[in-house]
């Protein structure tokens, strides 16, 4: 089984041509293969977004991931493709790197109370790629958190979870900050809830305890 998780944002190369490549070595070798994508293929124009929602990206990443989802899906109809959400966990995921570099002065710019997503835990995500890895599940499937919430009250969590003082946190708003960013994309997740056995807790949950272990299948 292949679990292609790769990524450059902004490098077409590597997440369009890269995600292609891998498609067509795991077809030929007959291997299973599940694909990570991002909601980042979705404008947020309809805010809410289902398995069968066709892509309409704003920006070059997006694009990539779309790209990559559409070359997939031909070389190997059997794969999954998998559209998630912001990824946290225990402090090195992307979104806490960037709310404690801003607390601290060391980057430029906001946090967003517009642009909201549906955060996932790294733990769950990955307990769920193995189990879809081990069925035959094909096509699109959105695994992400049961809760919206925005960048900026995101960064609050991960602030009070660190110690660190979330009146810090820099804010802003997309509208004025005249960013080109979908604002609000949730992914709608009953099919996944219906399908794995892996529980997806929401961000309130693996943020407001002491982190636990996600349940994959045994």
């Amino acid at each position: 089984m292949v679990i292609h998780t790769a990524a450059g944002r902004g490098d077409w190369r590597v997440i369009a041509d890269g995600a292609a490549h891998v498609a067509v070595a795991s077809a030929a070798l007959g291997s299973r293969l599940v694909h990570v994508s991002s909601d980042a293929v979705f404008s947020g124009r309809e805010v809410e977004y289902d398995e069968s929602a066709p892509p309409d990206p704003l920006y070059r990443y997006g694009a990539a991931k779309a790209a990559a989802e559409t070359a997939i899906a031909a070389v190997d109809p059997a794969a999954a493709v998998v559209r998630t959400s912001v990824i946290l966990g225990d402090g090195r995921g992307q979104h806490e790197v960037l709310t404690r570099d801003l607390i601290a002065g060391r980057v430029r710019g906001a946090l967003f109370t517009d642009m909201i997503r549906k955060p996932v835990h790294v733990d769950d995500l990955a307990a769920g790629l193995l189990e879809l890895a081990a069925n035959d599940y094909r096509g699109i499937l959105n695994v992400a958190g049961p809760d919206a919430i925005s960048r900026y009250d995101l960064g609050v969590l991960v602030a009070r979870r660190e110690g660190l003082d979330p009146s810090l946190i820099p804010v802003a708003t997309l509208a004025d900050s005249g960013t080109r960013l979908a604002a609000d994309v949730r992914l709608i997740t009953e099919r996944v809830v219906s399908l794995l056995r892996t529980r997806l807790r929401g961000v309130h949950e693996f943020m407001d305890v002491p982190h636990q272990e996600a349940s994959p299948v045994p």
